[in-house]
């Protein structure tokens, strides 16, 4: 039986309602089979802007459960709404209502996907400050990925500690994932550590190898400049991430380098004049691996969170405050993200 996808509002001061409704517009074989778990009429405002823009006109239709947006007909805009409605709030302002509706919808996606409800998961922009500023839980969190491994642990029954996930960013030129996400860097660097260097590997595997029907070639970026130089530049690259290389290879993986950081992503970069080496890189930091492939177009990259017992992708961007209300966002890496979700589903013909 095929099962919907959910596409969840972000934040309503953002950018999020307007690319969503953009998709909708422009791209309706893509999202056909797709909801917004949101606001009706923050996606009404959305629609609204579109026309003022010079669109034709998209209906927006409220359901009831997820299942109904099988049966919506193209350029359309089916909403199941989440909660009580949200009041209006102003365009480029951080609003902790617009936070705690934000987070709302989250919650309230990843535990349909979570029963089965949907088959995926795509996350538009939220705004940390707001989802902040929204209280508990949500202060709780420092983005999606964490809140969705929190929800993950409550319906497994684990502790967070026993679901570990890792942070993917992808385009079609170059995957990375992360042993470390949202901490300062001198945080990061202490959780370079033999568990999570080895964890973010066997996790890579597992979901790539999914994805690919093979076995992936991982790349590891070193910690220190020239990968330590063997030494000379700091040891973290022989005393941790080697050891961690050995004990994947160990339990299967197809593991490689480590390799200077400054070298290693352009080797992995996949072009139609050079296919790359690597199916993916990991690295050792939140920057060091999401600023090659944001250089590359931040347009076409897709954040996946890799662990979960769920399918989940979102934009590789932000609420992008500065043009909310305009109607010049662009939609690009909304459409790539729920284009890689029905990959990860098996779902691209819905």
């Amino acid at each position: 039986m095929l099962r919907p996808i959910a596409i969840t509002l972000g934040d309503a001061a953002g950018i999020g309602p307007e690319i969503i409704a953009k998709c909708f517009a422009a791209q309706p074989e893509d999202v056909r089979g797709c909801f917004v778990a949101g606001d009706v009429q923050a996606m009404r405002r959305a629609a609204a802007l579109l026309a003022s823009a010079g669109h034709p006109p998209l209906p927006v239709a409220q359901i009831a459960s997820p299942d109904e947006a099988l049966d919506v007909p193209p350029r359309c805009i089916p909403v199941l709404q989440v909660g009580a409605a949200l009041a209006p709030v102003a365009m480029g302002q951080v609003s902790k209502e617009a936070g705690e509706f934000a987070g709302r919808c989250v919650l309230w996606a990843a535990d349909a996907a979570l029963r089965g409800e949907v088959a995926a998961l795509v996350t538009a922009p939220l705004h940390k400050e707001a989802l902040s500023a929204a209280g508990a839980p949500y202060d709780r969190f420092p983005g999606h990925t964490e809140m969705l491994q929190d929800a993950a642990a409550r319906h497994l029954g684990k502790a967070v500690a026993d679901v570990p996930v890792r942070m993917m960013l992808a385009n079609d030129e170059l995957r990375t994932v992360l042993v470390s996400i949202h901490m300062s860097l001198r945080d990061a660097l202490a959780a370079v550590t033999l568990d999570n260097v080895l964890q973010t590997l066997l996790i890579t595997h597992t979901a790539l190898a999914a994805v690919l029907g093979r076995a992936p070639r991982i790349a590891v970026a070193g910690l220190n400049p020239h990968a330590g130089e063997g030494g000379l530049f700091g040891r973290e690259e022989l005393d941790t991430i080697v050891p961690a290389m050995d004990a994947a290879r160990a339990q299967g993986s197809q593991v490689f380098g480590p390799y200077a950081p400054d070298t290693v992503f352009m080797r992995a970069r996949n072009t139609p004049a050079k296919p790359g080496e690597f199916d993916v890189v990991v690295a050792m930091y939140h920057d060091q691996g999401l600023i090659p492939v944001k250089y590359l177009g931040v347009e076409q990259g897709v954040n996946v969170t890799l662990g979960l017992p769920l399918v989940r992708t979102s934009p590789d961007h932000g609420t992008a405050f500065d043009i909310a209300g305009t109607g010049r966002a662009d939609a690009s890496s909304l459409l790539a993200a729920i284009r890689m979700a029905r990959q990860l589903c098996g779902i691209e013909n819905i």
